[in-house]
């Protein structure tokens, strides 16, 4: 079988856990095929670089596949005709990396960056009333 990173962004209007709803429908075609979702994560509702149908914003999706050809294929079919799916790309790679992204990462970096810094004090004076 072969490995696969494949992204999907979806439409702005459906709910997180629509999007969530969505990746796993995709698990379990994949499974059905014959394939294995090796991870799966959500990036959330992310901007995007150019107006996509009317779209300013996407829910982005990662997954890691290891599957059949067929198997991709029919997972792209049906993602074609989804109507709340923007965007799709698959790439075949040589190995699947199961650590996080780079976008997860950041985001995990920058939360306990925010929560081991001292609370700012006020660049004024408070007077009592």
């Amino acid at each position: 079988m072969a490995l696969y990173e494949h992204v999907i962004i979806a439409r702005q209007d459906i709910s997180p856990q629509q999007a969530e709803a969505l990746n796993d429908q995709l698990k379990h075609l994949i499974e059905e095929q014959g394939g294995h979702v090796a991870k799966i994560e959500y990036w959330g509702l992310r901007n995007l670089t150019y107006r996509i149908n009317k779209n300013r914003k996407g829910h982005y999706s990662l997954l890691a596949i290891d599957a059949p050809s067929a198997a991709v294929k029919e997972m792209e079919r049906q993602l074609s005709l989804n109507e709340d799916v923007l965007r799709t790309l698959t790439v075949r790679v040589e190995e699947l990396d199961l650590e996080l992204s780079p976008i997860l990462a950041r985001r995990d970096r920058e939360r306990s960056e925010r929560g081991e810094r001292e609370p700012r004090t006020p660049d004024y004076e408070e007077f009592p009333a």
